[in-house]
Order: C-alpha cells, then sequence, then structure tokens
C-alpha cells in the first residue's frame, strides 16, 4: 500500500497552477494564512504534513494536515479501503501529489532493499488523491488496482485528474464511479531502484 509520495512543486507553484485548471474554484489557504514549509518534497512519509484542499463556500481551501490518524489499536491509518461505504458525511479532501511510490521484492536473493517504483500521471505535472480527514489527520482512499498498478500491488490509491477533483468533494456521481482506479495509460510506473541498485539518474 501506498506509505510515500511526493509534492515536487512549491507550494507557491501549485496555487499558481491551481489557476490555470478552469473548472477549480478560487484558491485560498484556510484562516488565509499561508504555511511556512512552502518547498518542494521528493518524500512526504506517514505522520508528514501534507497539502490537502477542501471545498468551502464555493473555494478550494488548502491546509497542510499530518498523514494519518491513529487506529484503535494504535496503528497509524494511512490507507482507507473505500469499497462499500458511504462518504456523504465525511470530511472529504483532495491530496495534492506529483507521484507515488510502491515498492517491491528485489529478485536478487541476498538484497534486503526493496525495489521502488515511482508512479505519475502522463500528461499532468500534479494529480489529486482522494481522501478523507479524520482527528486531525488524512487518509488516502484505496481501491482494486487497475492495469497499471497490479504488477506491483493487489491494492491502489485513488488518483484524480486535476480537472477531476471536485467530483470527490462534491459528490457529484456516485462515489463507486469516483473511486476506482483509472483505465491502462492512467498511470505510468519508473523503477528507481531494483535489487539494491539505484536507477534514478
Amino acid at each position: 500500500m501506498c506509505n510515500e509520495y511526493a509534492r515536487e512543486k512549491s507550494l507557491e507553484e501549485i496555487a499558481a497552477a491551481f489557476s490555470q485548471v478552469e473548472v477549480l474554484p478560487l484558491f485560498a489557504w484556510e484562516d488565509d494564512r499561508t504555511p511556512n514549509d512552502l518547498g518542494p518534497k521528493t518524500s512526504i512519509r506517514i505522520s508528514d504534513p501534507g497539502l490537502v484542499v477542501r471545498l468551502k463556500d464555493g473555494r478550494l481551501v488548502g491546509s497542510m494536515t499530518p498523514w494519518a490518524w491513529r487506529g484503535p489499536a494504535g496503528k497509524p491509518v494511512f490507507n482507507f479501503k473505500s469499497e462499500g461505504r458511504d462518504f456523504s458525511h465525511n470530511d472529504r479532501v483532495l491530496i495534492l501529489a506529483t507521484g507515488f511510490y510502491e515498492y517491491t521484492a528485489p529478485a536478487a536473493p541476498k538484497v534486503k532493499l526493496k525495489d521502488q517504483h515511482l508512479f505519475t500521471m502522463p500528461g499532468q505535472d500534479w494529480f489529486w488523491i482522494a481522501g478523507i480527514v479524520r482527528e486531525g489527520a488524512f487518509s488516502m482512499l484505496t481501491t482494486e488496482p487497475g492495469a497499471d498498478v497490479a504488477p506491483f500491488h493487489d491494492r491502489q490509491i485513488v488518483t484524480l485528474a486535476p480537472q477531476a477533483g471536485l467530483n470527490w468533494l462534491t459528490l457529484s456521481e456516485p462515489s463507486g464511479n469516483i473511486l476506482k482506479a483509472g483505465p491502462a495509460g492512467s498511470l505510468q510506473a519508473r523503477t528507481l531502484r531494483r535489487d539494491g541498485v539505484s536507477l534514478a539518474a
């Protein structure tokens, strides 16, 4: 499951990018307070703050929110199964990302470091991940994997193109139509590490 993602754009760049998506409302920071941590992040992990947006009074409102609330046993709930659930009364948010990582077992028998794969959305500089907030923290919603992720994992997070995010915030159509994997080619995987060797360069 996804336990690491990237936002390789500064928050200033992201705020400017919102204005380029015609269907998105005007953007503002919660309580008009611009966060201090504006720089791009190649790695956002559980408990780190991430940029989430809500729809409030006809505007997109952004805030920096920690990733994963604590479940009953104390474990972090960083991914949340979407199937068979009613989210109409939840605090629905969109998590902004430029990519997310999945990890697989290496083929080399003596290598312990897992292979690392970065997923991005072709043709988009950034995209949304569907999420909900509880107890002041967000979790990413998951679904059955599509053709792009299935070779790497048996679940995947719900990703939405920039222009499609409002469907989740407004529930303009049934959630089952929104919270699903895209068709083949919706995501692109690049292997960054294989058998303990970095391929990132």
